[in-house]
């Protein structure tokens, strides 16, 4: 995908991805794709607000999560990072956000529950931890930094075991032929080199094709 930027863009670039490695919660799954809902968490001391008021965040997260956008992907900033403490996610929340229909999640926080996570769901996240801490919702719809990656609710995002990346709207009809693009280039290469008469003169050769392939 990030390749597939680069020839949308003419260049490559630096930015627009995350930065820093991640954790998945499944390992055979498709890459997580769909439009951001946003928010933030902390977990290192406990929220200034009543217990009651921390339910009531919670359920007006979950109603934020099905109000409007289709394909709904949550991306939540731990604002504990980079000291995380607090696993917002486990098995509860997955089968929470599971059966409300979103496609997955992306966060810099914690993961736990590992083993015992309903399959059908994916989490990237920035660790494994085993507690949950004070994790809390401090804020709803907002602008979210992910290992470097800035996020704006309704971004398209991309992820999988590599780590996420956004495209911005004006970009996506030429996503599918730059994608299709960057494939046929790699081709000649890939098949050159799997060959097992393959030297450096098939390498040389297999360059200057893809480099005609338009």
């Amino acid at each position: 995908m990030c390749n597939a930027m680069d020839v949308v863009l003419g260049t490559r670039s630096a930015v627009g991805f995350t930065r820093e490695q991640v954790v998945k919660a499944e390992d055979t799954m498709k890459p997580v794709v769909g439009f951001a809902k946003t928010a933030k968490i902390r977990a290192a001391s406990p929220p200034l607000i009543s217990q009651e008021k921390v339910y009531e965040n919670r359920i007006e997260y979950y109603e934020y999560l099905v109000s409007d956008e289709k394909y709904p992907v949550v991306v939540i900033e731990d604002t504990d990072y980079p000291n995380t403490v607090g696993a917002f996610w486990g098995e509860l929340n997955v089968a929470v956000h599971k059966g409300l229909k979103i496609r997955g999640t992306v966060t810099n926080g914690l993961l736990r529950d590992l083993g015992m996570l309903d399959s059908g769901y994916q989490v990237i996240a920035g660790g494994v931890g085993p507690s949950h801490g004070y994790v809390h919702i401090t804020s709803l719809d907002v602008s979210v930094n992910i290992f470097g990656l800035e996020v704006n609710p309704g971004d398209l995002i991309h992820a999988d075991q590599h780590g996420a990346m956004t495209v911005d709207k004006k970009y996506f009809e030429a996503l599918p032929d730059a994608l299709r693009l960057v494939t046929a280039r790699e081709k000649p290469i890939l098949s050159a080199a799997r060959s097992s008469e393959f030297n450096i003169e098939k390498l040389k050769k297999a360059f200057e094709d893809s480099k005609k392939i338009t």
